[in-house]
């Protein structure tokens, strides 16, 4: 996975010519198959991509294997008002998470900063005619004119995708909703705020049970906040939540119904030598994953990306340096705000490699196994089909290879903060400002 080892080719991307500020992506997801990815954007829209049925076989075979196009696009949030605070409440999705499949239709929820919503996604490919009590344009009949009974029948008609509204969760949180995150169960999910975590019933939209509640009785005395939240994959019972200050808790909801008292606490002692004015706020986790094992847990700062092991509360097993070489720009990133950027992070399918976002439209790869890292660019000339993802360099000093990029010359509006990796294949998906480029590794699966 060297910087020398053969790239990854681009399969797809889908490109908007226009950006303005709705269209930028907020939020990019797979379905527990694969087969459907779901973006939000700041718009309040949610975009659904399925995967070609022609396109399931192997690579080798199918030139076009893990094409997607678009399936649904639909309008889940609008712009509201809180008129008891006098703010406003913006459309944007902030969180997007499938439910397992049940049946042939597909659920997911959505999320903006206060309102989660539970979507039905089916299809429709008949309709039904020959009714009693209606005519062929569904006005309703005289009835004195009905002079027989008929049996309605479903008769062929054009694919239709369906997209309604099943459940409305409203009125859980006081603060901004930064996660959501469902249950192993399949029956309830979990919602944090800045300062509290609720779990929901799928099916009872009216109360929520808050499990986690750190707002002190003195606003004056909070010290963090809660920055993202997630169920553990295979146990009902067990939930991971990060903070501002850098710190995971490991709660387990058996041992009580409010897990303000965590079972384990994961952090890294601070360096002395190493502290600053901006330790605290670059040491803020933005995004926290669990494996697909349940064994680690994945973590971002603003600099590292960081893998946690459940039975070792002491400190990461494994650091990686994202953008190191940002450390003495720190200043001039604080006025500018993006210091404040929250990148995520996500697990490949087999655990083995971890991917997160950086600035100049670039992501870095890390295997777990070498410890070497590998940094690709998601831009619009590498967009076509069959195209070579070439490896960057960003150039710190010493020898300057071509093609190396100078810390100067990056462009922090071009920043990668959203991703999604197939749940069992090596297919990704980047949401760069409002492009959505998937990527496949179509050489060697090894090589990501």
């Amino acid at each position: 996975m060297g910087e020398d080892g053969e790239s990854p080719k681009i399969n797809h991307s889908f490109l908007r010519d226009y950006v303005t500020e709705a269209d930028v992506i907020s939020t990019v997801e797979f379905n527990q198959t694969g087969d459907l990815l779901a973006t939000g954007d700041k718009g309040g829209r949610v975009v659904i991509f399925q995967r070609e049925t022609e396109s399931k076989g192997e690579p080798e075979e199918l030139g076009e294997s893990g094409e997607y196009n678009v399936y649904s696009t639909f309008q889940s949030h609008e712009p509201d008002f809180d008129y008891l605070k006098s703010l406003e409440i913006e459309e944007k999705i902030n969180k997007i998470r499938w439910l397992p499949q049940q049946n042939a239709a597909h659920f997911l929820l959505s999320t903006n900063d206060k309102t989660i919503k539970l979507w039905k996604v089916s299809e429709r490919d008949k309709r039904p005619e020959g009714y009693n009590l209606k005519d062929e344009e569904g006005r309703i009949k005289d009835i004195s004119t009905v002079t027989s009974l008929r049996v309605p029948v479903l008769k062929p008609t054009d694919l239709m995708v369906e997209v309604r509204p099943r459940r409305i969760f409203a009125n859980g949180h006081t603060y901004h909703v930064n996660s959501i995150s469902v249950n192993s169960d399949g029956e309830t999910y979990l919602s944090a705020d800045d300062l509290r975590i609720n779990m929901w019933h799928l099916d009872i939209t009216d109360r929520s049970f808050n499990i986690v509640d750190i707002k002190p009785a003195n606003m004056e005395d909070l010290t963090e906040v809660i920055t993202a939240a997630e169920f553990h994959p295979q146990h009902c019972h067990l939930f991971v939540y990060s903070s501002s200050k850098g710190t995971l808790r490991l709660c387990d909801m058996r041992e009580s119904a409010l897990c303000d008292k965590h079972s384990k606490i994961f952090e890294e002692p601070e360096d002395p030598g190493n502290r600053s004015f901006f330790s605290e706020i670059i040491s803020s986790v933005s995004d926290v994953k669990f494996s697909h094992s349940g064994r680690y847990l994945l973590t971002r700062d603003y600099l590292t990306v960081k893998v946690w092991d459940l039975n070792m509360e002491k400190g990461p097993v494994e650091t990686y340096q994202v953008h190191e070489y940002l450390r003495s720009k720190l200043c001039s990133l604080y006025e500018n705000d993006c210091i404040f950027d929250k990148f995520e992070c996500v697990w490949n399918s087999t655990d083995s490699v971890i991917m997160t976002g950086a600035y100049n439209s670039f992501f870095r790869m890390f295997d777990r196994e070498t410890g070497r890292g590998v940094t690709l660019e998601a831009w619009r000339e590498s967009s076509k089909p069959r195209a070579v993802l070439r490896t960057r360099r960003v150039y710190t000093g010493g020898r300057r290879r071509r093609g190396d990029v100078g810390v100067d010359s990056l462009d922090f509006t071009k920043k990668i903060l959203h991703m999604a990796w197939h749940p069992a294949e090596n297919i990704i998906a980047i949401a760069a400002t409002n492009n959505l480029y998937i990527f496949q590794d179509r050489v060697n699966a090894e090589n990501l």
